[in-house]
């Protein structure tokens, strides 16, 4: 049986030697490092040497968040668990921006960090003894000239190529997978951020102003992902009712 693979990037060795302690005494086979560089040197050799990533921010040589965007520039899609003293809005914002998947702040609950790297790799397909098997088919969605692939997170806009975050992708996967749907503001959070809860709600606007960027032909007047009032956000493949959105492989 194979073991998950977790990467701890920590420079407080009182936090990250009792962290690797407790990830190794859940079974999985855990590298700690203690700086930027060391982290992104990990991934050069092989970009899937691990199947889960977490990350301080506050680091020595280079940021956590430096890392993230090197990683995603690089794409690497490993899910990443910012793990951080830092607890402003702008700054849960900012690690998400640059490819986080959840944000926990230091000091933490340990029971509560293992539960968030359990569902990290079950929810990205990396379930205990199957962690590396053969990937599923590849699975594309095309409306309106774009074309998105989501196994591999190209996506084309009307012959132009498109670069996308982890994050984005996972909420536009979540919008057509649910396409027509009225789907609220937390709803969004719990499903493509893993966050059930209220005040970062906004992160959702920010981002839906993003999608529109990427794939409405005037995001002033969004034909595609539409708000409803007082209540969140709905995707419209075909707005015109014309043939719907090419359905995810299977």
């Amino acid at each position: 049986m194979t073991k998950e693979r977790i990467l701890i990037v920590e420079d407080e060795r009182h936090i990250g030697v009792p962290l690797k302690f407790n990830c190794e005494a859940e079974g999985y086979e855990t590298t700690l490092v203690e700086d930027g560089p060391s982290a992104i040197r990990q991934f050069e050799a092989n970009p899937d040497a691990f199947d889960l990533v977490i990350l301080d921010l506050m680091l020595p040589q280079m940021s956590g968040y430096a890392v993230l965007e090197t990683l995603r520039a690089a794409k690497v899609y490993v899910p990443v668990l910012i793990l951080t003293a830092r607890t402003l809005p702008e700054d849960r914002v900012r690690g998400f921006n640059a490819g986080g998947d959840r944000y926990m702040t230091k000091p933490f609950e340990l029971p509560e960090l293992l539960a968030h790297v359990r569902s990290l790799l079950i929810r990205h397909g990396h379930v205990r003894g199957t962690a590396h098997e053969a990937r599923p088919a590849v699975e594309t969605f095309r409306f309106n000239g774009a074309v998105v692939n989501f196994a591999t997170h190209e996506v084309m806009v009307r012959s132009e190529p498109r670069s996308l975050t982890p994050l984005e992708i996972k909420l536009l996967k979540f919008f057509v997978e649910n396409e027509g749907v009225v789907l609220t503001r937390n709803q969004l959070l719990d499903n493509a951020w893993g966050m059930d809860s209220s005040p970062t709600t906004r992160t959702v606007d920010n981002f839906i102003a993003r999608l529109r960027q990427h794939f409405e032909i005037d995001p002033a007047n969004p034909r595609h992902f539409l708000s409803v009032r007082g209540v969140g956000y709905r995707f419209v493949a075909e707005p015109d009712g014309g043939a719907a959105g090419e359905p995810l492989a299977t």
